[in-house]
């Protein structure tokens, strides 16, 4: 099991088979921890594809969407808004 890194001045106080020990330590801790990362990356990268195959999928049913549903044509020549009436002051 690995202890707390010891600090920089911590290692300059140790001997050299104290450092020696903490090396191997942290090298073996490591070593031991890396079939957990490669199943941790493996994870990651099964999610990645998932999301990317989700997207294509939704990507693809709006096209298909908008396919069936084309816009409606704008008509050429809009219809006239009607012109706000100007209001004047009366007149006593």
């Amino acid at each position: 099991m690995m202890t707390a890194e010891p600090t920089e001045q911590e290692m300059e106080q140790m001997s050299p088979e104290d450092l020696a020990k903490k090396k191997k330590e942290m090298l073996d801790f490591y070593t031991e921890s890396i079939p957990y990362l490669d199943a941790q990356h493996k994870y990651e990268e099964t999610l990645m594809k998932l999301d990317e195959v989700r997207f294509k999928r939704a990507q693809i049913q709006m096209q298909f969407a908008m396919m069936m549903n084309p816009p409606e044509e704008m008509e050429e020549e809009p219809e006239p808004q009607p012109q706000p009436k100007k209001r004047s002051l009366k007149k006593k």
